[in-house]
């Protein structure tokens, strides 16, 4: 077993991936989870969550499941209920759910003089009757950061004040919210149109204020998940968006006659949207498409084409600001609207802090994000039994020009895409830098050496 210690927090799907990763690598670890159990925001009862009840997976079962656990359940797009229900037996079942505290919210980390970390957290006590320990200060050789990238709302500023209900997606729950209501969704992602499509059926009216267009991907294609058509055998960028730009056009025509703006980018350089009933639902006259907001005055919301209309509800689709609000941003090379890391992962100090889940990719799933975990855990293996490989891992990050994870994508630059990764070129990389950790690379030569560190800053 290690001789190190490291720390885990958050014990959602990015958690469970590093804890899982480091038991099977011999590594000792303590985990933090804030809420009352694992799953994180899929645990609608956890405060923290931003869980709504009609939530499913938008990426299909066999995409997105552990490959090593694969889930019981046939649904193709299963809701979070089934999902909570998969990582808690996950967690069980590998012996997981014992190595997290819980209802334990960290608070600090700290470095230390001697190279590690100090975390301090806030627990119950064992007063209170949930058998914690209270409070927690204990020095770790590293910490895991799993805590999610969609916790923390993000609340843009608009002129004017509205004075009806103004709520962000992350406080919605259930239709019944909205039930006789004028709503307006501001934003039209995939939770935006998912609840738009909830809202039809209990909102007096709802609108949808855009401000750029969007392409829309059915759940099926052929007859099939659309996301396992061409599984492994990924085409080059162009070629992949001149076919499925036709292809979509064939099977949802064009949302440009339902209201939405053309895209000023081509597909797959945003996230697309995994949701087609709102077209229908547009189709019916259900609800209607508006221009971007110019101003609120009351419940009068004015829009920059100069009509306006009257609400009770506006509610913010505007997605998620990362945030690691228990360290310091400039230990983790915070850099514009993201931390600074080599694949999402590691700072270029390598200073003991280590990212999970701070990917978003299509079909990326957690057996992606299992592997990144795979490779924090075979660093960390490294750095106590194979020291010179761990050098040299750190000597390329530091020295060579970083692996391209675009996978040839033009991506929008948009605060929510400076984490996106293209899920095949991601995952190359991730597997080459992983085997380079595991391997002697003496042992192969100094030729093959240099040819294997080529390959991998270049995948």
């Amino acid at each position: 077993m290690s001789a190190h210690r490291y720390a885990i927090i958050g014990a959602g799907p990015s958690g469970l991936s590093a804890a899982r990763a480091l038991q099977k690598a011999g590594i000792e670890f303590d985990g933090f989870e804030a809420s009352r159990g694992v799953g994180g925001l899929w645990d609608i009862e956890n405060p923290r969550s931003t869980m709504y009840e009609s939530a499913h997976l938008i990426s299909s079962r066999t995409t997105t499941e552990f490959a090593e656990f694969p889930m019981r359940t046939k649904a193709d797009y299963p809701s979070h209920r089934e999902l909570i229900t998969y990582f808690r037996d996950f967690a069980d079942h590998f012996g997981l759910t014992a190595r997290f505290r819980f209802d334990t919210k960290v608070t600090s980390l700290t470095p230390t003089d001697d190279g590690g970390w100090m975390l301090r957290a806030e627990g119950p006590s064992t007063a209170s009757g949930t058998g914690g320990d209270g409070p927690v200060e204990q020095r770790y050789d590293g910490v895991i950061l799993a805590n999610g990238t969609l916790a923390e709302p993000n609340v843009p500023a608009f002129r004017g004040e509205f004075t009806g209900e103004l709520l962000h997606t992350s406080a919605y729950k259930s239709a019944t919210q909205l039930t006789g209501k004028r709503v307006l969704i501001i934003g039209a992602g995939n939770s935006g149109c998912d609840i738009a499509v909830d809202a039809v059926h209990h909102a007096a009216s709802v609108d949808m204020s855009v401000r750029r267009g969007y392409y829309f991907v059915p759940r099926y294609l052929f007859g099939k998940p659309s996301d396992t058509l061409n599984q492994g055998k990924p085409l080059p960028a162009r070629i992949k968006q001149f076919v499925d730009t036709r292809v979509l056009r064939a099977f949802t025509g064009d949302p440009v006659r339902f209201g939405f703006p053309k895209p000023d980018y081509k597909i797959y350089e945003s996230h697309p949207i995994v949701n087609t009933l709102i077209l229908n639902h547009l189709g019916q006259g259900d609800l209607r498409i508006v221009p971007d907001i110019d101003r609120f005055d009351g419940r009068t919301v004015h829009f920059r084409d100069g009509s306006s209309a009257e609400y009770d509800t506006v509610l913010l689709a505007t997605g998620y600001k990362l945030d690691y609000p228990f360290v310091d941003r400039a230990a983790l090379d915070w850099s514009g609207m993201a931390p600074r890391l080599f694949l999402n992962t590691f700072t270029p100090s390598f200073n003991g802090l280590y990212v999970m889940g701070m990917i978003e990719a299509s079909g990326i799933g957690w057996q992606g994000r299992y592997e990144q975990a795979e490779l924090i855990a075979a660093y960390l293996a490294a750095l106590e039994r194979h020291p010179d490989r761990a050098a040299a891992f750190r000597a390329r990050v530091t020295g060579e020009p970083w692996p391209d994870l675009t996978g040839g994508y033009n991506y929008l630059g948009l605060e929510r895409m400076s984490y996106y990764v293209n899920k095949d070129a991601y995952r190359g990389a991730v597997r080459t830098a992983t085997q380079a950790l595991k391997t002697d690379a003496a042992s192969r030569g100094p030729r093959r050496a240099r040819g294997a560190a080529r390959r991998e800053v270049t995948a």
